[in-house]
This record gives structure tokens, sequence and C-alpha cells, in this order.
């Protein structure tokens, strides 16, 4: 497993992380135990997590937190603020921040978290206000880097230029989706990203399972899947008859040289330079393996222009 600077910070993580989502969700506390297990034994150090994540508020936080025990030192865990248990409601006010930091920690049974992430924007609370929160529990030693996930890029901006004005510490990364079939920031948040050298972790990489070939034009039912049954209308959102003309051109490109779609999905986004790890959820230990070893193949710049010819027909 290759490692890799977040942006221009010293933080070493793995070029493949593993997704939480699922822990506590679609996969019972046994099964994610397993998933973690065998993902730090392939050199993964990358965990990323969030409150949000489970079948009930901070199950996948519990799940990992007791999964990694005294291998704690050897990840490097990512978990987030500013969701509520109601869901449509945000907030990144002092007071929700520091009663949120102490909640994750208690349930990750940490005293530290590598990588805090503001989850989703709040316009309800000014960004210095969260910033000036965020540098308490970094000095406090409860937080190590500070990160930011779903920002447009002038919001990515704005805040870089509060810290350095303020004197308070950066957003080292961003997570963003981000893959062969959602390219949308390409043209305003990975310019911003590399001219301030912040590091950007995509997830949703595999646009939600149809960038692993199991879906043609002709089978878009691949049995008890979130695209299959249509939640939360991603169906509707990535089956679409572009997109899966495009996996299908995409999959044969890769047959061509060898390889499978879910590789060439993997390793496109990490020739993309600003790309540290790239976030992958599995819900078998299959997939798991399948991920740890889709980010081998190095794109030439004549495959990527290839890809990308494909990508904008």
């Amino acid at each position: 497993m290759h490692t890799r600077n977040i942006g221009k910070s010293g933080l070493k993580v793995s070029s493949i992380g593993l997704g939480c989502n699922n822990f506590g969700l679609t996969i019972d506390a046994k099964l994610s135990t397993q998933m973690i297990h065998k993902a730090l034994d392939s050199g993964v150090t990358l965990f990323d997590t969030a409150p949000v994540y489970g079948s009930e508020w901070g199950a996948s936080e519990r799940i990992l937190g007791e999964a990694l025990g005294n291998r704690r030192q050897d990840a490097v865990v990512v978990t987030k603020f500013g969701m509520t248990p109601a869901l449509t409601v945000r907030d990144t006010s002092r007071r929700a921040i520091l009663k949120d930091i102490e909640d994750s920690l208690t349930r990750l049974k940490t005293d530290y978290i590598d990588v805090y992430m503001l989850h989703w924007p709040d316009a309800s609370t000014p960004m210095e206000e969260t910033l000036r929160a965020l540098e308490d529990i970094i000095r406090a030693g409860k937080v190590r880097y500070i990160g930011c996930c779903n920002l447009p890029a002038w919001q990515v901006v704005e805040a870089k230029w509060l810290s350095k004005t303020d004197k308070l510490s950066e957003f080292i990364v961003t997570q963003d989706e981000y893959s062969l079939l959602n390219q949308a920031g390409r043209t305003k948040l990975t310019p911003a990203l590399e001219q301030y050298g912040m590091g950007l972790m995509p997830y949703t990489p595999l646009a939600n399972g149809l960038l692993t070939g199991k879906y043609t034009q002709n089978n878009t039912s691949i049995g008890d899947t979130r695209l299959s049954k249509n939640l939360w209308n991603m169906g509707d959102r990535y089956l679409t008859d572009i997109n899966l003309k495009k996996a299908e051109r995409l999959a044969e490109y890769a047959a061509e040289k060898g390889h499978t779609l879910l590789e060439l999905a993997v390793s496109w986004l990490l020739a993309q330079p600003v790309v540290c790890s790239v976030i992958a959820g599995a819900t078998k230990l299959e997939q798991l393996e399948q991920n740890l070893q889709a980010g081998d193949w190095k794109l030439t710049e004549a495959e990527l222009k290839a890809i990308d010819q494909i990508c904008q027909s």
C-alpha cells in the first residue's frame, strides 16, 4: 500500500482509505471489525467515519473505536462534526463543536482525532467562529489536523483566508464527491485546492457501484443495492443513459488494457494531483480486497487523455 502526504501537511495516509459509512448500517459489528482488521493488515491507515454513519447516531464511530483497540496508533482516524441527529439541521457553532468532539472521542475510545472535518456547510454560523473553536480543541490536544467536506470552492478559499489572517490552524484537506462520472469539482474546487496546498479525499469514487462494472444498459437491477432499489433517488441520479453508456465504454477501454473498470476508476482518481487518498467503502471482505488492489495501475498521459475523451463524449 502506497502512502501520500495530505496536501502540503506532514501527515501521510494510505492511498486507499476505508470508508466506514456501512458500519452498523448495512453490515454488523462483527463483519465491520473483520474488515477493519483486514484493512490494517493490508497497510490501510486511513479510516473515515462520522457520527451520522450507522443505523443509529454514532454507531460507526463506536464500532471503529472498539475494533481499533490497541492498534489505534496504526490508524489515521477521520471523523466529522456539524450534523445533528435531526439530519436536516446543521450546527457548527462553538457550543456544538465543544460537545461534538467530546462525544466522538468517547465513542471512538481515543483521546485525539487525527483529522476533524466540518461535514456540511452551516449558513447560520460564521466560519470564523467555527475556526476559532477548532483552534481551541487543537491547542487542547484533542485534534491534530482539521479539514472540511462539501464546501463550495469560494468557501474553502474564505476559510483559508480567515485562517491566515487570524493566524488560526488551516484546513489541510477536503472531502467531496468526485469520480469519473462526476467531475464537477474539476473546474473550481480542485484548482483552488492546488493553489492553497490542500488535499482531496474523494468519496463515492465508484459512483455508488456504477463503476464496478456490474450495471449495463440492459441490466440495472442488481440484487439488493442502493442503485437498484433507487434508495434516496440514487438510481434516478446515477443510472442514466449517458452514465451507463460512459461506464460501458470505460469498461471496454479498461479491458483492452488488461484491467477492470473498478481499477480504472480508482487509478484515475489517484492520478489527479490533489488526491491524497481514495475513500472506498465495502460490504464484503472480497470487495475490500478488490478496492485495495485497484490503485496499482499507473496511468500514462496518453491513457489519461483517452479516458478524458470518453468521459467528455
